[in-house]
């Protein structure tokens, strides 16, 4: 959690005297006025508490404050003001999204108070937020888990969606990860409209007649109207719709990237690791799959595909198959090879990414003699020689 403070005002010894006096016991950096605020948010954030003056040239402290608001919605907003008759305005601001407002000049031992009440504020807050959001996501891997077993086809490779989507996100800086990697999760929840055979038509690359192309095509939407209809998915449903568009088709395509618009970021992350994906699971390797995206003129965003790229790079470890345990699976593990039952069906497809809600399913299939308790995954390679003497 973050414990930093940015004090904003346009006068520059008045922020060296909030550092003198707040510096042994915070975190604080100090911005000359609206402008220079925002671009420190940008940079530096996020802040836990902000404290602005409210007479600023330019931008003042409500306008500065209603941008924060915009942008670091979480941050706990402190005003200063030289006003002290205008009660009226205090009590207004008070009762508004400003969580404490201050005279000047304000003792240090008030102001470090307040900045300490702000703290404890901004940890309720973001707790309370991480709560949900993990409760949401975990709550919704595991009905993912669940359609996996009903229908690898379409649902064996969300985890390696999700992850995907979660580390380019995290390279880029995007705002409300949480929610792209909910959508890369969810991104293929419209299938369940598409008939089985459809979908083992369209992993093995064999044609499809008209009517199953226009049924396939629809999931995306499909998907979104599923998904909008959770209470706070609404930008998730977005990005699911929008997972198939080229960067040609964006009505944004020309405007600077923007990590806070989190609907156009996850829209074109989605549409880079999905493609990705398909590629890698025909066979090619991580490297020769990106060369085959970059030569797609107009498809994708050249920062998104940047971002992969580095990724890549980073985990440029080789794999290799190993035969395990049920017992002996870790979440992570790729799965080398499908996996069936003893009665011919196919449980999980090559490629699924292991999740210990699929362990503990897989372990209750093979007690009941549906499945052998051995199975074939992709481990790093220096990693072998610990897992066979832990044998």
């Amino acid at each position: 959690m973050s414990k930093k403070i940015l004090c904003v005002d346009d006068d520059p010894n008045i922020l060296q005297g909030y550092k003198r006096a707040l510096r042994k016991e915070f975190e604080i950096s100090l911005a000359e006025g609206g402008e220079q605020g925002l671009a420190l948010m940008a940079q530096e954030g996020p802040f836990a508490v902000i404290v602005s003056d409210m007479q600023m040239p330019g931008m003042d402290g409500a306008q500065f404050l209603a941008r924060v608001k915009e942008t670091a919605p979480t941050s706990v907003r402190i005003m200063l003001t030289g006003n002290s008759d205008q009660q009226t305005a205090i009590d207004a601001v008070n009762e508004g999204n400003i969580f404490r407002f201050l005279n000047k000049p304000c003792p240090p031992e008030t102001l470090a108070q307040t900045l300490l009440a702000g703290l404890e504020q901004y940890r309720l807050v973001t707790a309370e937020k991480q709560l949900l959001e993990e409760t949401l996501n975990n709550s919704l891997q595991v009905m993912v888990d669940i359609l996996s077993l009903t229908n690898p086809t379409a649902f064996s490779r969300s985890a390696r969606f999700k992850r995907w989507a979660r580390d380019i996100a995290t390279q880029l800086g995007a705002a409300n990860i949480w929610q792209i990697e909910i959508a890369a999760m969810l991104s293929q929840i419209g299938c369940i409209t598409v008939p089985e055979e459809t979908l083992l038509k369209i992993s093995r690359g064999a044609s499809l007649t008209e009517k199953e192309l226009h049924l396939y095509h629809q999931h995306p939407q499909v998907g979104h109207d599923l998904t909008a209809r959770i209470p706070r998915l609404e930008t998730v449903a977005q990005i699911i719709a929008a997972q198939n568009r080229r960067i040609t088709d964006d009505p944004k395509a020309n405007s600077p990237f923007d990590p806070t618009d989190t609907p156009t970021v996850g829209a074109r992350i989605l549409k880079v690791v999905l493609d990705f994906e398909k590629l890698l699971e025909t066979g090619s390797l991580p490297f020769a799959a990106l060369r085959d995206l970059a030569g797609r003129a107009g498809w994708y965003d050249t920062t998104v595909l940047t971002a992969l790229k580095e990724l890549i790079h980073k985990n440029d470890e080789e794999l290799v198959p190993v035969k395990l345990f049920l017992s002996e699976l870790k979440p992570g593990m790729v799965l080398d090879e499908s996996l069936i039952t003893k009665r011919g069906a196919l449980l999980l497809s090559a490629g699924q990414e292991i999740t210990l809600s699929l362990i503990l399913r897989l372990i209750n299939f093979a007690e009941t003699d549906l499945i052998a308790g051995e199975v074939q995954v992709r481990v790093p390679v220096n990693s072998i020689q610990v897992e066979v003497a832990a044998r």
